[in-house]
């Protein structure tokens, strides 16, 4: 009697959980945290970092908004979807797009309301930060190198939130910030070949058909040698200690990139060094860990 209704759950809270990216929301959660303890704060303890509810009000307006990005980014790249991610829009479409929309309201909502418990200042910056996000979804993603730009700065703008919040002006920060900027932005134009089909079929005047596939490897090789720029200034920083060994691995995977994606014209090609990229980020998240040995043994292992 109730195994149906319990599978139509299932398949509905999966649909969700698929719109708005569970996964990436989850790594966002930690990337924050990490961010958080190892760098913006660093001369404080574990538990204060851990127990600041200001922070973790952040955290949550900021999951809340990004995720409410997810569901508008799905419900306007619907047709587009249908045939670049005809598997992932399958799961996705279980879920009617009234009730994501509904729920694309209530998250902001959320996201606003947790952002006005630290400050009117952080209601006003998530309240911009949401517009910006629907502002993207709905028209600058159609356009080639406004829509470029806007993608990789609404990335970011999450950890900004934090550094505003610890009001940490170390150069060390600013540099990093350059690094994951231009790694993003590489990843973005790599994806841009890689949904090339369902732009063109939309009229998404996205950077490869607008420019072509040519100049395009042209920019993520000129990217990829900007990215190696702060890896070479972050090594004179003593602070990074052991996450030196994450930017020696960066700079082979970014290499790797680059010959790569001379040599890739299919999609399979251009999805796997995407999913490369993805995963160069995701080990720099938690590579945090250890960019500096005396904060981990001082900051980490005396509160367990």
């Amino acid at each position: 009697m109730n195994s149906p209704k319990a599978y139509n759950f299932f398949k509905k809270t999966f649909s969700l959980i698929s719109a708005v990216r569970g996964y990436n929301i989850i790594i966002l959660i930690a990337a924050q945290y990490l961010a958080a303890i190892f760098i913006f704060s660093e001369k404080k303890a574990l538990k204060p970092v851990l127990f600041d509810w200001h922070l973790f009000y952040l955290v949550i307006a900021t999951v809340c908004v990004i995720a409410a990005g997810y569901i508008i980014n799905n419900f306007y790249d619907t047709n587009a979807d249908k045939i670049n991610r005809p598997l992932k829009h399958g799961v996705d479409s279980y879920v009617k797009q009234e009730t994501k929309l509904s729920f694309y309201f209530f998250l902001n909502f959320l996201g606003f309301s947790f952002g006005w418990l630290v400050s009117w200042r952080a209601a006003l910056f998530f309240s911009l930060y949401i517009f910006a996000i629907w502002f993207y979804s709905h028209k600058l993603k159609k356009h080639a190198l406004i829509g470029l730009i806007s993608v990789t700065t609404l990335t970011i703008l999450p950890f900004f939130v934090i550094f505003i919040h610890y009001k940490n002006f170390s150069k060390v920060i600013f540099v990093h910030a350059f690094f994951l900027f231009f790694v993003i932005l590489t990843r973005e134009l790599i994806k841009d070949l890689e949904n090339m089909k369902g732009a063109i079929l939309n009229n998404y005047n996205t950077f490869p058909v607008v420019y072509g596939e040519q100049k395009t490897k042209k920019i993520i090789t000129l990217f990829l040698t900007l990215t190696l720029l702060p890896i070479i200034i972050l090594f004179n920083y003593p602070a990074i200690h052991y996450m030196k060994y994450y930017f020696y691995f960066a700079g082979i995977v970014l290499l790797f990139v680059g010959i790569y994606v001379w040599k890739s014209n299919t999609r399979k090609q251009y999805i796997l060094l995407h999913n490369i990229l993805k995963i160069l980020l995701l080990i720099g998240v938690f590579s945090l860990l250890f960019i500096d040995k005396s904060l981990l043994i001082d900051k980490v292992i005396p509160d367990l």
